[in-house]
């Protein structure tokens, strides 16, 4: 099964080290919460694939974006991008990290995949201890 490609408009903006940039970016301009649309810019995902990772219907993205269940899966992958940014240096850097690097204490799957799996706080673990130099 083919996932669409999506074309990253010159109105995503580069955020290099500026996290809030990013998180201004994110907010929905209807509400106080994430959009769905511009996570997927930023993130480089379609809404059917971002659907199945957060294990809701295709339309409920589309349709309800401010239930809880959307939000609080976007906010996880947000919070380990705050964490991967803090040892990178670079949002982007950490985007790619999240959604390509294989993780070996993870059986080597990407962090997206880890995330997708509801297991955010022992990524974020792993992080703090690549962070403080622990990596055993």
């Amino acid at each position: 099964m083919a996932t669409a490609e999506i074309a990253v408009p010159a109105s995503v903006p580069v955020f290099g080290q500026n996290f809030d940039a990013l998180m201004n970016f994110l907010n929905s301009e209807a509400s106080p919460s994430i959009s769905p649309k511009r996570f997927g810019l930023v993130f480089r995902v379609d809404m059917q694939t971002l659907a199945a990772q957060a294990h809701v219907h295709r339309n409920t993205v589309r349709l309800a974006p401010e239930t809880e269940t959307i939000q609080s899966h976007l906010r996880e992958p947000v919070r380990v991008m705050r964490a991967a940014a803090d040892i990178s240096g670079s949002i982007e850097k950490a985007i790619y990290w999240f959604k390509n690097h294989p993780l070996p204490s993870f059986d080597y799957k990407t962090p997206q995949d880890i995330v997708s799996e509801k297991r955010t706080e022992a990524l974020i673990k792993y992080i703090r201890s690549l962070q403080a130099g622990y990596t055993g």
